[in-house]
């Protein structure tokens, strides 16, 4: 008697087939048949049908008879492929139905075979087999592609660290050459995140800054900087106020910074999104809104968006910030001097941004704080 229970596998080598069928020595003869090959389970009416079908061990393999009081094949069927959990487990139509059009009905659903009554066992036996052996086929592929998604996963999760890092040394350079500059990095990089994904709430800027070019934004930001190792340590490292002579070398250090990352450019072998944004943000960080900045003297929208980020968050920053030759301003002397350069220094709808935001800028200038920004949380 064939039962929706089983005995022990202790190899759980065997796959399992549930035959559904009303009539229960339908059940027999199909039982009998197979038991010597497979793992059987039984069922009498579609209801019962759909509860082991979920039930541990799922078969492998359902041969479902059409003809059925109440829940006929057809709705059992339906039932299978709209729960996720059973979905994919194939279907053999088994009926005594006779003509092609039953037939095409089964396999237009879905099903995966459809076996006519009386039955041959030669033809059950190859078919069962032949369906199974796909589901194998199948199920192998499927592990094989999600072992390798996940190891791609892996790898790609490998490569962004080591990029991140990579980039964070590089910056480091420009900031062990001004050992003052503290948590600078990490400050602008987090004020860039904020200022972006504000902005980003903008029906004009939300084209522009999508979330992927954000991330791209915010992993390039800390090499704003990167051009002052060409700027001598007599200059850079000056207690006091800069010549003119040698503030124009100053301003050197953005064009230097294009041209390093520029040079990078060319030694890859295939574009790199962060490496553009990110020789953008080198070169045009520090020109103006009206045009009084440089190196190119850029005005308006033609300065990258990325550059008119960083162009608020490095001078807020730098406005917080303790150096040798100034005390750091308090936060609400930082926020009017933003405030003042609206639409003259930076770019209007970056202030306001800004302003939206400022507790997260003052957070964010007390969580990565030092000595060198001890007046955020004043």
């Amino acid at each position: 008697m064939i039962t929706d229970t089983l005995a022990p596998d202790p190899g759980n080598t065997r796959s399992t087939i549930l035959i559904v069928d009303d009539v229960p020595e339908n059940l027999e003869v199909l039982g009998e048949l197979l038991q010597p090959l497979y793992r059987v389970r039984g069922a009498q009416s579609g209801m019962r049908a759909l509860q082991v079908a979920c039930s541990s061990p799922m078969p492998d393999l359902i041969l479902l008879d059409v003809m059925m009081p109440g829940m006929d094949g057809y709705a059992v069927f339906e039932a299978l492929r709209a729960d996720p959990r059973t979905r994919d487990i194939p279907v053999i139509f088994v009926t005594a139905l006779d003509g092609v059009r039953e037939e095409e009905k089964g396999l237009e659903l879905g099903a995966v075979d459809y076996i006519s009554k009386p039955l041959r066992p030669t033809i059950v036996l190859a078919r069962v087999h032949t369906q199974l052996e796909l589901k194998k086929a199948r199920d192998r592929l499927r592990d094989q592609n999600t072992f390798l998604e996940a190891e791609i996963a892996r790898r790609m999760g490998e490569n962004l660290l080591i990029q991140e890092v990579s980039i964070r040394a590089l910056a480091r350079l420009a900031e062990i050459r001004d050992p003052e500059t503290g948590n600078h990095l990490r400050r602008t990089q987090a004020y860039m995140n904020v200022l972006a994904r504000r902005l980003a709430l903008d029906p004009r800027h939300a084209a522009t800054l999508t979330p992927h070019t954000i991330d791209l934004i915010v992993k390039s930001a800390p090499l704003h900087d990167i051009g002052k190792v060409g700027i001598p340590d007599y200059i850079l490292l000056k207690p006091g106020k800069l010549t003119p002579e040698e503030w124009t070398i100053m301003q050197t250090h953005a064009r230097l910074g294009a041209e390093a990352i520029e040079h990078a450019e060319e030694d890859a072998e295939r574009p790199v999104p962060f490496l553009a944004i990110a020789k953008e943000i080198a070169r045009h960080h520090h020109e103006r809104w009206d045009g009084s900045g440089y190196p190119d003297r850029l005005a308006g929208e033609a300065i990258p968006i990325a550059a008119r980020l960083m162009a608020l968050a490095d001078v807020f920053d730098a406005l917080i910030s303790r150096r040798v030759y100034k005390d750091p301003v308090s936060l609400d002397g930082a926020r009017e001097m933003i405030c003042a350069g609206r639409g003259t220094h930076f770019d209007p709808d970056v202030v306001d941004a800004f302003l939206a935001d400022l507790p997260q800028f003052a957070d964010i200038a007390s969580r990565y704080g030092d000595e060198a920004a001890e007046a955020a949380a004043s």
